[in-house]
């Protein structure tokens, strides 16, 4: 069994990379329709193809991140947010609300592209 202090250092560590991550997936999907809406429909393609990728993680891990099960070996915690750096609520509806703004960012890509004349 590892000191208490190393397991302390171990979860800020996964915390940290598991908030990092999340932050560019967050900024990808706001991002989306910012470059859609500049034309720019190559990159909001790149942006949603690097969101899927973490979407089809999700999918093989069946919903869950893993990071949180590799943060949970050094933790008791099992707070929806003990694994990163987000408010309870934001963790708790997170997929929720991410889903949702990353199906209307495509949707409105879509839409401009349809009406681009590209």
């Amino acid at each position: 069994m590892m000191p208490q202090s190393t397991q302390t250092r171990i979860l800020v560590g996964i915390k940290i990379l598991h908030t990092v991550i999340w932050l560019f997936s967050a900024g990808c999907i706001v991002a989306i329709p910012i470059e859609a809406a500049q034309g720019r429909f190559l990159s909001a393609m790149v942006l949603a193809g690097l969101v899927l990728v973490e979407c089809a993680i999700l999918a093989v891990s069946k919903g869950r991140c893993p990071l949180t099960d590799l943060a949970a070996r050094h933790t008791r915690e099992r707070a929806d947010n003990f694994d990163i750096y987000l408010p309870l609520w934001l963790a708790w509806h997170n997929q929720a609300i991410f889903g949702t703004l990353f199906i209307a960012a495509e949707l409105f890509v879509l839409e401009r592209w349809l009406t681009s004349g590209r």
